[in-house]
């Protein structure tokens, strides 16, 4: 998980930095809200305190004690956020509207005593928003939860709605009260609706992870729905400020989507598809962890509502097309660990080489095989995964990072799943296609697996890898035996000669603080608005030269103390710098104060480029070929 939250960004200077993360969730079907054994109501009307009541109707008790849980994990995240510490005021109601005794295990459990004369449990619950500069480790923005009276609810499910012990399979039927105006978004099925209760909207969902899969948000309506082939997607937006709508994105994201369809060809897990686009005022009670988190049949992003439309568009672009191919993975195609998701005791599948590799692989090769980028750019974007997949473990095995991902080391290398789990599945789509003549890539094989399995039937996990060999190949036994679970990097240069390619190293120039129109240094809300180099990057020879290091706190330049006024007047002031100036920069590097001292030079990076190689075989460039055009 990403441990600074970015501030700085591509689009304006001292603007802010897109990270992205994300994740997965579960298919539903249409089941009567008379028929739920669970009853949930969440009332967004009477809103107290910034906080919101929720109140579980369950059926009968046949023990003297019950255990009630909130998530403390959710698929997706690969991170403990225990959602319950967000609780308060629990009660559990007899039928006489007395109070049973309750014990609270830990963050996110709660026995209840003499369960038999359960009717009902009551607590309210906090929004996570609020508390994202409060705490060292905040829940990821898209799968946080707002309360703005009046105005919006992100709600996502896991935040609110909780589950019985070994009643995770029962049916749920959700009643939501919202004040005039607002609008519910969601992907989740809805029920009948109350005649009697104009105010209440009523969902519903066959199993406790169908509840936890389908956000639902509230707003003021920006929405639009177009068709892709026979999925009906809905874009809905919230912008705090009115800065953006849903129409004013829509045309770019239907041309995407299209293209997603279309590279997908006939894999239709769903038939309909939720996009909830949150955007931020960046003040210290909103979001501020920028990307995604990715359900079965709908995406939570969370942007920042400054930012650029260009800027914009390519990052929820980018994002979504991530996003949207979980449709085929896992969706389509998981583990039993998946299936059956253990949300405070998760045991977690070996294959996020898949679930976020292949995603995030096909999130780009569409983008060449549709001709919406050009073969440099996706070149770029291989080199660009290369470089950083270098800042993690290497030779850590991918399949035992996945399964240990809640523990370290294996927790801090994993945002390598979408550089090195992407790399992963290039080089496997290399060897397919060169083994089957060209006929035959990883888009193939995630075909041929979403026949034999499927949104319901799953897998076992540790015999994956051996029915991939079967469908394929005997030599993939061995990429897989060697790089996947195995501890052996990936020679990279191995595949671009297969294809017809080489790297060639190029000097550029760059400015003092920015590439263009990547940064060097970022902010740290969490930590009073410190100014640091980043980290993951490779630096110019203006921060190289002066011996600094990413992470490194900037304290002061040249005597004056760094913070976010004067640093903006810096970036202004290197533009004028002339090589031969000497500068004083005082950094905190872990427990020690260093000072790095030298002239600023002419700043220059070097960029590894992945060319066409002269003298191109035949045979390599119809690799290539093969490769690049599916």
């Amino acid at each position: 998980m990403i441990n600074k939250i970015g501030l700085f960004g591509k689009s304006w200077i001292l603007g802010v930095a897109i990270l992205v993360l994300q994740g997965c969730g579960s298919t539903k079907t249409l089941v009567s809200a008379d028929k739920a054994s669970v009853i949930a109501k969440i009332d967004l009307i009477n809103v107290v305190d910034d906080k919101v009541n929720v109140v579980l109707d369950p059926a009968a008790f046949v023990t003297d004690t019950v255990s009630f849980f909130i998530p403390k994990t959710v698929p997706g995240t690969y991170s403990d956020d225990n959602y319950g510490k967000y609780v308060e005021q629990f009660k559990a109601l007899d039928y006489k509207g007395g109070e049973l005794k309750v014990e609270k295990l830990d963050d996110n459990t709660w026995r209840i005593i003499n369960a038999k004369d359960l009717d009902k449990i009551d607590y309210w619950v906090n929004d996570t928003y609020d508390t994202e500069v409060e705490v060292s480790e905040p829940v990821f923005s898209p799968s946080g939860t707002n309360i703005l009276k009046g105005k919006n609810f992100m709600l996502n499910l896991h935040g609110f709605v909780g589950y019985f012990d070994e009643l995770e399979e029962i049916p749920y039927s959700l009643e939501i009260s919202a004040p005039d105006g607002l609008e519910p978004v969601t992907s989740l099925v809805k029920g009948v609706q109350d005649v009697n209760r104009p105010e209440t909207d009523i969902f519903v969902a066959n199993r406790y992870f169908e509840v936890i899969d389908n956000p639902i948000m509230y707003s003021n309506p920006s929405t639009e729905t177009f068709q892709v082939n026979d999925i009906a997607v809905t874009l809905s937006v919230y912008s705090p400020n009115g800065h953006y709508t849903a129409a004013s994105l829509k045309a770019g994201m239907e041309k995407m989507m299209r293209g997603q369809k279309a590279f997908l060809g006939d894999i239709n897990s769903t038939k309909h598809y939720t996009i909830i686009l949150y955007l931020s005022n960046m003040d210290d009670n909103d979001a501020k962890g920028f990307g995604a988190l990715e359900h079965h049949t709908s995406t939570v992003v969370v942007m920042p509502e400054q930012i650029s439309k260009e800027r914009l568009e390519e990052a929820i672009f980018d994002t979504v097309a991530h996003e949207f191919f979980h449709i085929v993975t896992p969706l389509t195609v998981h583990s039993n660990e998946i299936q059956y998701f253990d949300f405070n005791d998760p045991k977690m599948s070996m294959h996020l080489w898949m679930y976020e590799g292949t995603t995030e692989y096909f999130a780009n090769l569409f983008q060449i095989q549709q001709g919406l980028i050009s073969d440099e750019d996706f070149y770029e974007r291989l080199m660009e995964k290369v470089e950083r997949s270098k800042t993690y473990d290497d030779s850590m095995s991918f399949t035992l990072m996945s399964k240990n991902i809640l523990e370290e080391p294996y927790k801090a290398n994993y945002a390598n799943v979408y550089e090195k789990g992407a790399l992963i599945n290039m080089a496997l789509d290399i060897n397919l296609r060169e083994l089957s003549g060209g006929e035959k890539g990883v888009l193939w094989l995630m075909k041929e697996l979403s026949k034999k399995y499927g949104n319901t039937k799953p897998f076992e996990d540790g015999k994956l890898i051996d029915e991939i060999v079967a469908m394929t190949y005997p030599q993939i036994e061995e990429f897989f035996k060697t790089h996947v679970a195995g501890e052996t990097p990936i020679d990279y240069a191995v595949y671009w000669n297969k294809v017809g390619l080489q790297t060639t190293e190029q000097e550029q120039s760059t400015g003092y603080f920015f590439d263009g129109e990547v940064p060097y240094i970022d902010v740290d809300p969490s930590n009073d608005n410190a100014i640091f180099v980043r980290e993951g990057i490779q630096l110019n020879s203006f921060f190289k030269g002066l011996g600094a290091k990413g992470g490194d706190i900037i304290k002061s330049v040249d005597g004056k103390m760094t913070n976010l006024v004067n640093i903006r007047l810096l970036i202004g002031q290197s533009m004028n710098w002339d090589p031969d100036k000497e500068i004083v920069l005082v950094v905190q590097r872990g427990d020690d104060e260093v000072t790095l001292t030298g002239k600023v030079g002419e700043p220059t990076l070097d960029v590894v480029k992945l060319v066409p190689m002269e003298g191109a075989s035949e045979q390599q460039i119809k690799l290539r070929e093969a490769w690049l055009r599916g």
